[in-house]
């Protein structure tokens, strides 16, 4: 088996999550990405979130919230991605860069139009109490 290794931000707002979807693509995805060598959880993650929306982390916020692992959107089987998580608060306007095409709050009701691991996280956000 094959990990693709991932961080991405969990931010709720109005018990909705912050979705993106990317140029040419048709699922939406927690906003994240994948480390560059070298980078720590902060580091990519911060990085991540900049280059896709703009936005800056608050580091002295990020807080652990879980690991999910699913078989990745796309790739042939055999390929699972895990998705570390963290929540953080940020500085910024939150908008769309060159490589997103769509930024969404998506609703529990948008659970098919996610990832597979997204969709674990959805279904934990709603046991928790944060999606609806």
């Amino acid at each position: 088996m094959t990990i693709i290794d991932k961080l991405a931000w969990i931010e709720i707002k109005d018990y909705a999550i912050l979705s993106t979807k990317s140029f040419g693509k048709d699922t939406f995805y927690i906003p994240g990405g994948k480390r560059e060598a070298g980078e720590t959880d902060m580091e990519a993650l911060c990085r991540e979130i900049k280059e896709e929306l703009t936005v800056d982390l608050d580091k002295s916020s990020v807080k652990y919230f879980g690991t999910f692992q699913a078989p990745a959107h796309g790739q042939p089987e055999g390929v699972e991605v895990r998705m570390t998580c963290y929540t953080a608060t940020y500085q910024g306007q939150i908008s769309a860069s060159a490589e997103i095409a769509e930024v969404s709050w998506l609703n529990y009701s948008a659970i098919e139009t996610v990832s597979a691991v997204d969709k674990i996280i959805f279904n934990h956000l709603k046991e928790i109490g944060w999606l609806k």
